[in-house]
Formats: structure tokens, C-alpha cells, sequence
């Protein structure tokens, strides 16, 4: 080792006398090079020595030892996988004193003849590399008969997952340019300004410079005016420091062009811990910064534009969003909330909107503010309520004018102009308003509200005056079809009203009776109910279904309940099935296409106390029977064709006797149909929840419990509970 150290200093000190460099040097600076590295013996053609990084690509042959033998027992292959040994090998062609540009070679421990090795690895790890040699001594050196050394150096430069020979191709190109160009300098810190005292020939093919032209000075020639300061200022840090530091830096060739230059440069202390060197590796990146500059100004582009689509989908979604929830209520305060939610904080940091009603004034009002509920809102909400937007304000000449309103850079003073009290502008100045964007919801002619969005920072883009006024057309919309659903439901509730009938006291029974429409929108249907008081003392109980959920099927169910009335009021206690067969008749004959499933009962009184029910049925759903003691049965021993299908159709009666204190429950089938299950598992189910109330005094709490029966409103639904005391 002493050897090849005195062996560099000569050949430096050829080149300039006046630079020694410590006989121990050479390993010590190349201990900590980051690339994999080999001295070579010439004279023996052994190994003598390899880095930190050589061991850990190869594992740690035993040195010396001849070239093709380190190559063996680390694993090196050509690309076909054939071993690297003979005078033709690359190592050996180094070790022989002949620069090496570069070759690729394969790194394949499992094929390497040290069998411990070879059996710890199974291929995935191997490597291909790129291997660049040349001697580091000078002419005169080796004419002095003093030892020769060659330096080998290892490069990674593709994954062995790379099969395609295109791109394995093209990164052994790029592997090769590196190689050939990574420039190896010493420098001597101890001595002033720090000279440099050794490059590679590599460094002279890429500055231009000689080896006599740069040895004896400080490496700063390379830098020009343009050279960054503070990557010099870090590169001084690093030395001053004495640690590792890596910079790229715009540096100067011989011939005044430009290059970047990539350096690494790592500090050679002795053993006594001083000082001694520092190396430098260096590369010409060139192409790469500035095919990086390029990637940077396509990759700025490239975000401009994804920015500019982004936002346009971010509006595009916020409409969307808008659409959904704005429709999604046919409740005008619900509609505002979601109006001013969806507007904070996408389109401003505050909104405010306002509901007209028929009389100009505010009827509704909803404030969000991006920093959640804040007092000011709800004081705002209470000021505006009950009174007309104020006069000169800009929502009021939204309303009047009917075009968009935008103000911007507002002070205290210009705000002042535009907010009529004093409470509203101390609000309003808490809440910060610098700009302002007011936006009438017209709708069919008629503006319904106002929309104000507020900002405290930025003013309103034209994306966003167009954003929201398509917000503002949207919620007006959504409030019309609200107003008219509320017009529609009174109508309809109106109409329901009238047709169901408020249950009679009858002395001796104690009735209950619940109705919800399958259709929302008009919370009317089909289905009825009835409890009448007969002429003989008697109790009749119906229970109907037209076919149909909308206000027609309604107004028949009003009819058919009418004439049902006035068949039984005279049709007798006993037979109930001839009072349903005159209603089929009186449907048919009247030419009223109504169908519909009924169930008519006469409840009579008997001396002992109890009760005789006799029961008839057109198609409709059986009866059940609570009895006193809780048990649940049902009356299914009856059948009867539907009404208005067939003239002369012929129901019969039966007679149930009922204890004293049986409840009687009828039902529509809106009761018993759920998703997937069929009428008898939904009946099995509503029996067993009745049967677990357990004993009763009166109807409330059975029909209570059928009507929890209900699963998602897929029809109308009536209930009509009777308890025979």
C-alpha cells in the first residue's frame, strides 16, 4: 500500500514538484468516493485495493488478489452471461494499462464461485453496470521503474428489470456518457487557497484545461458571473465544515462555454484526525439541467392548465352539487341553507340570502360564513326578516332592475352608501366586506330572492359573477317549484280533508284511525277508511283501496266512499255482502271505471255482551282481531271479487263472534308490502308486532304499532282500529 501511495506522488509530483501529496493519500481519499472504485496493481494484475462502495456492490473479496479472480468471486458476467476473464476482459485490459472508456458488464452474485455467496442470492438482485478505467500515473513515473497503478471505476446504470432493448439500450448510453465524463480532483487544503494537486484525464477532456494549467490553483476558474452564490456560499459551508457536500454549479470551460458541473467533494483526514485533502467528483449534467429546465417550464405548463381545468371542473361540479341539493327540498328555508353552504367558501367567505313573499318583503333569510356559525349571522338573518329589502341597498336594486350587482375595493365609507342603518353596518364591518356580488333569483318572471356573496381579500373573477348568477337561476328555479308544490300540497291536504271522515261517537266502541299517502308531492291517495253508525243499533267498519296515488285517485275514493255510505245505511246489519254487491252494481252502472278492493263489516251488539261481527270483502286484505287477552288472529275465511271488474258478481257474508273488549283492526295493504317479501311475511310480521302489545283498553296503541309497520311509503296507507266494549 505504501508502494502505490509513494508510486501517485511521484506521478503528481511530475506534473508539479512543488505539490507533494501524503504517501497514505490515495486509499483514504478514495475510501469515501460514492461510486464503486478499484486500485489495480500493473505490474502483478491484482486487485489491491477497493472502496467501501466496491465492497458493498461485490462483497468483500479478500485482497490482493488477481483481477479475473476478484471478478469471479464477486460475480461480474458479460451481458450474455458468460464470465469476465482472459486478456481481453475490460478489468484485464486496465490492469494492463490501457484506459477503458467504458463497457457494460453484469453483476450476478449467484453466479460467483464463492459458493456462500453464490447461495445467498437468486438473481433478483442482479445489476448491470457500467465499468470505465485508465491509469493514474504519468510516463515518467512508470520510465522511473516505479510501481503502476490503474483506476477502475464502477457505475449502476440499469435495473436488471429492464428487458426491453430499447430502453436497456438507451440507459447504457447514458451510462456511458456519465461514466466517460466523471472528472476525479484532489485538492491540498493545507496548503494557501487550497490548489488542487491531481486530476484525471477526465478532467482535462471536459474544462479543456491541462493538467499543468490547473494544478497549483484553487478550482474557483471554472466559475464565472453567472455562477450561482448561494450554491458557492454552500460548497464553502460544506468545506469550511469539513463534511461531505454536493452542488451543482454553472461552470466555465477553457474555451469560455458554459456547463453545469455536478461536485461532490469529501474531506481526507489522517490518522491523527487532521486534515489532509479534499476529493472532488464531478460530472458535466448538463443535458440533464437542461433537459430539467425544460421538463420545469413543460411541468409549469403543464399545471397552469391543469389549474385552469381544475377550476373549470370545480365550477362545473359546484353547479353540479348546486343542481343536486338545490332540487333535492321543496322547503324554501331548507333551499336557502343549502344555497348559502354551497356557496361558501367555493364562491366567497360569506353569503346571504333572502326568500321574497307575495308582498316584497323578506320571508326567508339564510347566512353562512367560512368561519362557521358566527353571531353576526343570526343578527343579520333577525334584521332583515319581516321587512322589505331597503331602499338604495344593492339588493334592492337587484330586485328592481333585475341584473347583477358588483362592487368592489369597499371602505368603510363607500359601505356606509349602501347600508341604510346603522346596526347593519357595524355587522357588516364585523363580518369584513371588500367585495360584493348581489344576484337576483328570477324564476317565471318573478324574482324570488336575492343572493349576496361577500369577499374580505381577492374581487370576483367573471367565472365567478357567472358561476353564481347560474346558482342564482337555479335556487330561483327550485324556489318556484317549491312554491308551487306548497300551493299544490294546501289544495291537496284541503281535498284529503274533506274526504276522510272525522270518526263518529258511537256508544260502546272506541275507534282510531291513521292515513299517509304513498305520493309526497301531493300527500293524497286512494285508500279509505269509515266507522258508521247504522239505523239498527249496529256498527259498520270499511276499509278501502282504489287503485291509483294521486289526487284522481282521491276524488274516486271520495265517491266510492260516498256511495258505499249510502248502500250501507240501509242494506242491513247482517248481510254486508249484498251491501258490497250494490256498490259494484252502483260503480259499473254509473259508468265510474273506478277499481278497488273494500272490506265492509257490521259489528252488532249481543244481549250476553259480546259481539257478532259479520264480515264481507271485495279483494281486500282479511281483517285482524286483537282479542282481550292479546292473541292476534285473522278473519281470512272470506273472499270476494274486487269492485268494478265484472257486473253481477255475488260476495258472501260470515259471521265472527267477538268477547267483549276485542279490538278489530283493518288495513290497507300499504301496511303489510315491503321490498322483496310477499303480502304473507309482511301480514306474519304486522301479527306478530301486535300480538306483542300484549293486552289493551282501546285502539291508539295497535294502530300506533302498524303504522311503525310501514316500510318506505311504497303505497297509501289507511288503518282504522275499532275496540268493541
Amino acid at each position: 500500500m505504501h508502494a502505490q501511495s509513494d508510486a501517485v506522488a511521484a506521478a503528481t509530483q511530475a506534473a508539479d514538484p512543488a505539490s507533494p501529496v501524503p504517501s497514505s493519500a490515495l486509499p483514504a481519499i478514495l475510501g469515501d468516493v460514492p461510486v464503486a472504485v478499484l486500485l489495480i496493481d500493473q505490474s502483478t494484475g491484482e486487485v489491491t485495493f477497493a472502496n467501501g462502495a466496491a465492497m458493498d456492490l461485490a462483497g468483500k473479496v479478500p485482497l490482493p488478489v488477481a483481477t479475473d479472480s476478484w471478478g469471479a468471486a464477486a460475480g461480474l458476467t458479460d451481458l450474455d452471461g458468460r464470465p469476465l476473464a482472459g486478456t481481453d476482459a475490460p478489468l484485464s485490459r486496465v490492469a494492463a494499462g490501457q484506459p477503458l472508456a467504458g463497457e457494460p458488464v453484469r453483476l450476478s452474485p449467484r453466479r460467483s464461485d464463492d459458493r456462500e455467496r453464490a447461495g445467498a442470492h437468486d438473481g433478483r438482485d442482479d445489476q448491470l453496470l457500467w465499468v470505465t478505467g485508465f491509469p493514474v500515473t504519468t510516463p515518467e513515473a512508470s520510465a522511473a521503474d516505479q510501481q503502476a497503478l490503474s483506476l477502475v471505476v464502477f457505475l449502476p446504470v440499469a435495473d436488471p428489470e429492464a428487458r426491453d432493448g430499447g430502453v436497456l439500450l438507451q440507459r447504457l448510453r447514458e451510462g456511458a456518457v456519465f461514466a466517460t465524463d466523471i472528472c476525479f480532483t484532489i485538492s491540498d487544503p493545507r496548503q494557501p487557497d487550497d490548489p488542487l494537486v491531481w486530476v484525471n484525464p477526465a478532467f482535462t477532456r471536459v474544462t479543456g484545461y491541462s493538467l499543468g494549467e490547473v494544478v497549483g490553483r484553487n478550482c474557483r476558474f471554472l466559475q464565472g458571473p453567472a455562477t450561482d452564490p448561494s450554491a458557492l456560499e454552500e460548497l464553502r459551508a460544506g468545506l469550511a465544515a469539513r463534511r461531505p457536500v454536493t452542488v451543482t454549479l454553472l461552470n466555465h470551460r477553457k474555451d469560455g462555454t458554459a456547463f453545469w458541473n455536478q461536485l461532490s467533494v469529501s474531506p481526507v483526514l489522517d490518522g491523527a484526525g487532521e486534515l489532509v485533502s479534499f476529493v472532488g467528483v464531478q460530472a458535466d449534467v448538463s443535458q440533464r439541467v437542461v433537459a430539467d429546465a425544460e421538463r420545469g417550464r413543460a411541468l409549469r405548463a403543464e399545471t397552469a392548465a391543469r389549474e385552469t381545468a381544475e377550476q373549470a371542473q370545480q365550477r362545473l361540479l359546484l353547479m353540479a352539487e348546486g343542481t343536486g341539493q338545490l332540487t333535492a327540498t321543496l322547503d324554501t328555508g331548507e333551499l336557502l341553507d343549502r344555497l348559502t353552504g354551497i356557496c361558501v367558501p367555493g364562491l366567497g367567505d360569506w353569503a346571504f340570502a333572502v326568500g321574497l313573499d307575495d308582498h316584497g318583503q323578506v320571508g326567508r333569510a339564510s347566512a353562512a360564513h367560512r368561519d362557521g356559525d358566527r353571531p353576526e349571522l343570526a343578527a343579520l338573518v333577525e334584521l332583515v326578516t319581516g321587512r322589505p329589502p331597503p331602499a338604495g341597498s344593492p339588493a334592492a336594486a337587484a330586485i328592481a332592475d333585475g341584473t347583477v350587482g358588483l362592487l368592489a375595493d369597499l371602505t368603510p365609507q363607500a359601505l356606509a352608501g349602501h347600508v341604510s342603518t346603522e346596526a347593519g353596518r357595524r355587522l357588516i364591518e364585523s363580518l369584513g366586506m371588500r367585495a360584493l356580488l348581489t344576484v337576483p333569483m328570477t324564476a317565471r318572471g318573478r324574482t324570488l330572492g336575492v343572493l349576496s356573496l361577500v369577499r374580505t381579500g381577492s374581487p370576483f373573477a367573471l367565472d365567478d359573477v357567472e358561476v353564481a348568477t347560474d346558482l342564482g337561476r337555479r335556487a330561483a328555479m327550485a324556489m318556484d317549484n317549491a312554491r308551487l308544490y306548497q300551493l299544490e300540497q294546501s289544495v291537496a291536504e284541503t281535498l284529503q280533508r274533506s274526504l276522510l271522515p272525522q270518526l263518529p261517537d258511537v256508544p260502546g266502541v272506541t275507534a282510531v284511525a291513521h292515513y299517509e299517502a304513498a305520493s309526497a308531492g301531493a300527500a293524497v291517495g286512494g285508500d279509505f277508511y269509515d266507522l258508521i253508525a247504522l239505523p239498527d243499533g249496529a256498527v259498520g267498519i270499511a276499509i278501502g283501496d282504489v287503485a291509483g296515488h294521486d289526487i284522481d285517485a282521491a276524488a274516486e275514493m271520495g265517491q266510492l266512499r260516498g256511495l258505499l255510505r249510502a248502500c250501507a245505511y240501509d242494506g242491513g246489519s247482517t248481510e254486508p255482502g249484498r251491501v258490497l254487491d250494490r256498490l259494484d252494481r252502483l260503480v259499473l252502472g254509473l259508468g265510474l271505471r273506478t277499481l278497488a278492493t273494500v272490506t265492509y263489516a257490521c259489528a252488532c251488539r249481543a244481549e250476553d255482551g259480546s259481539w257478532t261481527l259479520h264480515v264481507a270483502t271485495a279483494g281486500h286484505p282479511p281483517l285482524l282481531v286483537h282479542a282481550p287477552d292479546g292473541a292476534v288472529r285473522q278473519l281470512d275465511d272470506v273472499r270476494g271479487l274486487m269492485i268494478g271488474v265484472a257486473d253481477g258478481a255475488s260476495r258472501v257474508s260470515v259471521a265472527h263472534h267477538l268477547p267483549a273488549g276485542s279490538t278489530v283492526l283493518a288495513y290497507t295493504d300499504g301496511l303489510v308490502e315491503h321490498r322483496g317479501p310477499d303480502l304473507d311475511v309482511g301480514t306474519a310480521q304486522l301479527m306478530a308486532a301486535l300480538a306483542a302489545v300484549g293486552p289493551v283498553t282501546g285502539p291508539q296503541e295497535l294502530c300506533s304499532t302498524a303504522m311503525r309497520q310501514v316500510d318506505a311509503r311504497l303505497d297509501d296507507t289507511a288503518c282504522i282500529g275499532v275496540t268493541l266494549h
